[in-house]
């Protein structure tokens, strides 16, 4: 092969589930108490992207999680166990952990205490899904490390998102908005993997959207509209394979996703139907609770569709494309910071200061894609003292000098100053970047606006002109390491939208970490990454578990009835474009997340003639099926497998087949898991 077409690095891609369990636990996203775990619509993945450098021994890991952002205990228990099974290999400095940011994954995997209140405390099984699953996409990265090649690609995503906080846009300067076409970032940048022989490895794709196409009324645990283009654009090049199996692994990460919403149709009243797209997003009648954005579908569904295939369909054109080589020296460079306490200096005579954390008043209204349910301190959970105790503090009196830091930020909770049983918020937050040759990836703790994104990049690339490294692609990763909510400009903080309210270390965040990443980039282009100070090591606290989740007891079958009998059968016959459901006599997911790290809870299966056998064309991670499990009385439930039959299915024989496991009492003492399946009738699939 000739010189330009030699491998330049090590490549290693690996994907492994990190669903957890489907039931009970509350999603992690809109903060509503109500939105708990029902079942499954779609599984959630850990995507891992190890490069190294041929001869040396510098390596760069970008894994992107489908959960809704990383937290500090997940990261610490992944880097963790990379220390335990790789020595120094992979460690805080090159390995970044990214969210996607999707509101319909299992919550529950926090240690401040914050967190812990619409995720029922600390879910143990929820945390070492996550934990386990990245490692293990890890270890698979790792264990197919190749020759390869890396390309990038830009382009721009249309009908996709709109600002969901354009009043806030606003506010920064007319001199900065007349540089841009628009108020979101609709590039999405590429890279494209591909082994010395040219055979395709996967794809990392960073866009800024949040992924709430699946809105807060939704129970089924699944990976949202960025989730969807992953599904497709794996099953395309995995042909052949189940869902979720498969070599090439395809990411679509999340970027500066801030004030970005996919709900495209904008803000409506639910009530009058009427537009709500005023500065404070509020309705004539009900208020902001009634101000909610629409999709561009005719349900949550089809809009999650929609998105996801528009952001797959760009993808597709710019990894066919992509031909520009990413080439050069591997570095990463990260510390960690008390972001509660950071002079910046804004110019040669004017310093100021960020912030303990607090969070504002507009905070619990939330945004027009999920209304706020922080009244929880009413009565939600009176009775039990420890959480009565929780409840009397975020009642407490921020200091006056919190209050002065904040300003104009009217302090709802004074997370700060909270510290029982354990920290509120963070207050050491990691900062981090990793440089694959002409590729610079920012790995930020949280959301940054639309427009603090662009200040952060146009910093950050400008630091790296300056010295000596021009060129360089400067691309945001979101909800990485540790989750602190928001970012937004110090001018868009000013109008204390819901943004602004969760921008929790003060009017001054932004300058602060702009600071920071300049600080970084500059170790990475001098080559001086040894010399940045590490910074304070992050706590860990000794939190094993406290959930106020029902505990898993013995299960019952209606009388006369066993565990996987059908109690609603399907129809004979189907077409096309119809649903088939069956239900059964069910058991709590949550056995079964508890039993074995992937379990699959159906299968749609054909009959085939040739073999005179069953097999199986579709499992859980389809998005074409949906499992529900609903509750009884008496340690009695239910399961409901449906399959949406997509346009274009093969006519035939078919049946859906339930597996799970239920809670037997053996003695006293002791509760064991019993596995069990179900299977409906066969039916019939008609041609259109």
């Amino acid at each position: 092969s000739t010189i330009a077409e030699e491998a330049k690095y090590l490549v290693g891609v690996g994907r492994a589930d990190c669903t957890g369990p489907v039931a009970q636990v509350p999603l992690m996203g809109y903060a509503n108490p109500e939105q708990v775990g029902g079942g499954l619509l779609s599984r959630l993945y850990s995507r891992a992207f190890i490069v190294a450098e041929p001869q040396g021994s510098r390596r760069v890991v970008f894994v992107s999680a489908d959960i809704g952002m990383v937290s500090q205990r997940v990261r610490l228990e992944v880097l963790k166990q990379l220390r335990s099974k790789y020595g120094e290999l992979y460690r805080q400095d090159n390995v970044i952990l990214s969210g996607t940011h999707t509101h319909s994954g299992p919550g529950g995997y926090f240690q401040y205490t914050l967190f812990w209140i619409t995720s029922k405390g600390l879910v143990q099984p929820a945390l070492k899904s996550i934990v386990n699953g990245i490692v293990k996409s890890i270890d698979i990265a790792h264990e197919n490390m190749k020759k390869g090649r890396l390309f990038i690609n830009r382009g721009t995503v249309e009908n996709s998102q709109i600002n969901r906080s354009p009043f806030s846009y606003l506010a920064n300067p007319e001199s900065e908005r007349s540089r841009y076409s628009s108020n979101t970032d609709k590039e999405m940048v590429l890279l494209k993997m591909v082994d010395e022989d040219g055979h395709e490895l996967g794809l990392i794709s960073w866009f800024a959207v949040h992924p709430v196409s699946m809105n807060n009324s939704n129970h089924l645990v699944n990976s949202d509209n960025v989730g969807y283009a992953s599904y497709l654009f794996e099953q395309e090049k995995n042909k052949g394979m189940l869902p979720g199996e498969g070599s090439f692994v395809a990411a679509f990460a999340s970027s500066n996703l801030g004030d970005v919403s996919p709900n495209t149709r904008g803000p409506f009243c639910a009530n009058t139907g009427e537009s709500c797209d005023n500065p404070q997003s509020t309705c004539p009648i009900g208020g902001a609770a009634m101000c909610m954005a629409k999709g561009p579908g005719k349900d949550m569904f089809e809009s999650t569709r929609i998105i996801g295939q528009n952001i797959y369909l760009k993808a597709k054109e710019l990894y066919e494309k992509a031909s520009q080589e990413v080439t050069g020296p591997l570095s990463s460079a990260h510390q960690w910071v008390n972001m509660s306490n950071v002079s910046v200096e804004l110019n040669a005579t004017h310093t100021v200061q960020t912030c303990k954390p607090a969070l504002g008043h507009s905070f619990a209204a939330g945004t027009i894609d999920g209304v706020g349910a922080f009244n929880f301190t009413q009565g939600s959970v009176e009775g039990d003292p420890f959480w009565d105790q929780i409840r009397d503090q975020l009642l407490g009196e921020p200091s006056n000098e919190t209050k002065a830091c904040h300003k104009p930020k009217p302090i709802l909770f004074n997370t700060g100053e909270m510290t029982w049983p354990q920290p509120w918020h963070p207050a050491i937050v990691d900062v981090q970047i990793a440089a694959i040759g002409s590729l610079a990836i920012l790995a930020v703790p949280g959301e940054f606006t639309t427009m603090s994104g662009r200040r952060l990049r146009e910093a950050v690339q400008r630091e790296f002109d300056s010295h000596g490294t021009p060129g360089m692609n400067v691309v945001i990763a979101g909800l990485c390491n540790v989750y602190t909510h928001y970012i937004t400009t110090y001018e868009e903080y000013q109008l204390q939208r819901y943004e602004a309210a969760s921008t929790i270390y003060g009017p001054h965040t932004l300058s602060a970490y702009i600071q920071l990443y300049r600080g970084l980039a500059k170790a990475i282009a001098l080559n001086g990454t040894q010399e940045l100070s590490p910074g304070p090591e992050p706590p860990f606290f000794n939190v094993t578990s406290l959930t106020l989740l029902p505990s898993l007891s013995a299960e019952n079958a209606p009388a006369g009835k066993t565990f996987g009998d059908v109690l609603e059968e399907v129809r004979p016959q189907y077409r096309e474009g119809e649903v088939a459901g069956v239900t059964f006599v069910g058991a709590n997911p949550r056995n079964s997340a508890e039993n074995a790290t992937e379990h699959n809870f159906l299968t749609v299966e054909r009959y085939s003639n040739i073999s005179s056998s069953w097999r199986v064309v579709l499992n859980d991670a389809s998005w074409d099926t949906r499992f529900y499990w609903s509750k009884g009385s008496r340690g009695q439930s239910k399961v409901t497998i449906e399959w949406h039959i997509p346009a274009g299915t093969e006519p035939g024989v078919y049946r859906l087949r339930y597996f799970g496991h239920y809670k037997k009492r053996v003695n006293l003492f002791r509760v064991i898991s019993v596995p069990f399946e179900g299977s409906s009738s066969a039916f019939q699939v008609t041609a259109p």
